[in-house]
């Protein structure tokens, strides 16, 4: 009899191929993706939980989500990054999110209840999955009505003291360039969309590596609940009331998670949470 195999959820999620190539003679890493089976999965995913971004939300949440998976696709395997906007005009706070070692970013939007601000803020934390190295960095988005592609540029230039270009190459077919040592800044300080179209002709593109991205969180009642390990009796009746169940809201995804009384004690109670 043959074994049975475990599937993975995640081998019907639709994935982002990422392309990283060297130019040549420019000294800078090129990283392109076209996101749009991506995008699919992330608009099932509000559907399955019953949200409904703004369009403005909408429009800012999958522009960073490019960026990140560009961002990360140029970054070790064992890296994690979670990326923070705070923009000023429209008001919201942007979170995403991406893990190299499961090939996985996600992310959402906040709009309610935020304080007012003056500049916007772009909060950038990365860890390494072996050594659990991490670093975080906050800077000042420079541009008034920046745009995340523009706050992510600000970023690097901030904070990885390098010059890096966000480009539309479709409408959803996005491209990073990023300055290498001794690379031609000039020239890249120069390029426009037009010339990223005709980059393969007139520039030496060297293949480097390929990989892959879903939309995914990963999230679940257990990993959610975990989080609130150590919480006394007082503090879960004060949470339930006379409710029997609660609905909890990933503070990663906001997927929207029934939860028994029941089954988040059996969770906090369990030996992971002992």
């Amino acid at each position: 009899m043959s074994e049975s195999k475990s599937i993975d959820p995640r081998d019907a999620l639709s994935h982002v191929e990422i392309r990283c190539y060297f130019v040549r003679h420019r000294n800078a890493l090129l990283v392109r993706g076209d996101f749009g089976e991506l995008y699919m999965d992330y608009y099932l995913h509000w559907m399955q939980h019953g949200i409904q971004l703004e369009t403005e939300c909408d429009v800012v949440l999958k522009e960073s989500l490019a960026a990140l998976t560009l961002h990360m696709a140029s970054k070790p395997y064992d890296e994690t990054a979670a990326w923070t906007i705070n923009f000023v005009d429209p008001r919201m706070n942007v979170f995403v999110t991406g893990n190299n070692g499961e090939g996985s970013v996600t992310g959402r939007v906040w709009t309610h209840d935020l304080q007012a601000m003056h500049k916007g803020l772009f909060i950038a934390e990365a860890q390494k999955l072996t050594s659990g190295e991490s670093r975080r960095s906050t800077v000042e988005i420079k541009r008034d009505g920046a745009r995340p592609f523009d706050a992510a540029q600000d970023f690097y230039q901030q904070s990885e003291q390098r010059m890096a270009r966000f480009f539309a190459y479709g409408p959803e077919d996005f491209v990073l360039i990023t300055a290498q040592p001794d690379c031609d800044i000039e020239w890249l300080a120069e390029l426009t969309e037009d010339d990223i179209r005709e980059l393969d002709k007139k520039e030496e593109l060297s293949l480097l590596e390929t990989r892959k991205y879903v939309f995914d969180c990963g999230c679940s009642a257990e990993r959610i609940i975990s989080r609130f390990a150590g919480l006394q009796e007082a503090d879960r009746k004060e949470i339930f009331g006379d409710d029997a169940s609660i609905r909890i809201n990933c503070p990663r995804c906001a997927a929207k998670i029934d939860v028994t009384r029941e089954q988040f004690d059996r969770i906090l109670d369990g030996p992971d949470n002992a």
